[in-house]
């Protein structure tokens, strides 16, 4: 694993330079493969990053996008991840549907949904399922719990080991998300946190020794690279 930490002074460089680590990951993936693959957080950190992807000139039919987690509402709902980026970026773009692959939340049960998104995923990598596929880019924020995607503190999706995907739970509402050693298959992962709430979590989460369970971005420790973005707020007393 190739970890690097940036603080940066406030939200807007954050953001600008998020932007720059994405489109570097976006040329060298379609120069070497000839297409990018992204999965993409939800909240409110991330949403101006979104709204600048949109203002760029993108071969957008080379790019997929799909989601690291996702409530479980329909895609029309106020607080899905989906709706929020389609507002943000998808809808303001000239990309293919074909190339957009939200979480199924309208099925029977959480679980029927995430072992659905679980096989779209395993058919699009081609997986036959020894081998985790490999995203070209994840991208994660954290919740001042320390939770990452909706893998929440002491919850049985911690324990998930042998799937893409699993069913987190957040005070008895049901996520879709993908399993942490999903994550560690990207080439990249960015985490992208803000704000001064968020300092007691990274403490933890940075701390030679601590509860990978009661802190769960601590199990993010990709085969690929990994990106730590703060802004001033959070990062500013961190020892790194």
């Amino acid at each position: 694993m190739n970890k690097t930490v940036e603080v940066l002074p406030d939200q807007p460089t954050l953001v600008a330079r998020a932007l720059e680590l994405i489109l570097s990951k976006l040329d060298t993936a379609i120069e070497q493969r000839g297409r990018f693959t992204i999965a993409l957080s939800g909240g409110s950190t991330p949403k101006p990053l979104y709204e600048a992807i949109a203002n760029q000139k993108l071969p957008w039919d080379k790019i997929n996008v799909f989601w690291g987690d996702e409530r479980y509402v329909p895609p029309d709902h106020p607080d899905s991840n989906e709706l929020m980026t389609r507002r943000a970026w998808l809808d303001r773009v000239d990309i293919p549907a074909a190339n957009i692959h939200p979480v199924p939340t309208l099925e029977a049960n959480p679980e029927l949904a995430a072992a659905k998104y679980e096989q779209h995923l395993k058919e699009f990598f081609n997986s036959s399922g020894v081998e985790f596929p490999a995203l070209d880019l994840v991208l994660l924020g954290m919740g001042d719990d320390a939770h990452t995607a909706s893998l929440f503190p002491h919850t049985e999706a911690l324990k998930v080991r042998d799937r893409l995907v699993t069913v987190g739970n957040k005070d008895g509402n049901p996520r879709i998300s993908f399993t942490y050693p999903f994550i560690n298959s990207a080439l990249s992962v960015i985490f992208l946190v803000a704000g001064a709430n968020k300092r007691p979590a990274l403490a933890q989460v940075f701390a030679p020794v601590a509860d990978d369970f009661a802190y769960p971005s601590r199990l993010i420790r990709p085969q690929g690279e990994l990106w730590w973005l703060l802004d001033a707020a959070a990062g500013s007393e961190l020892q790194h």
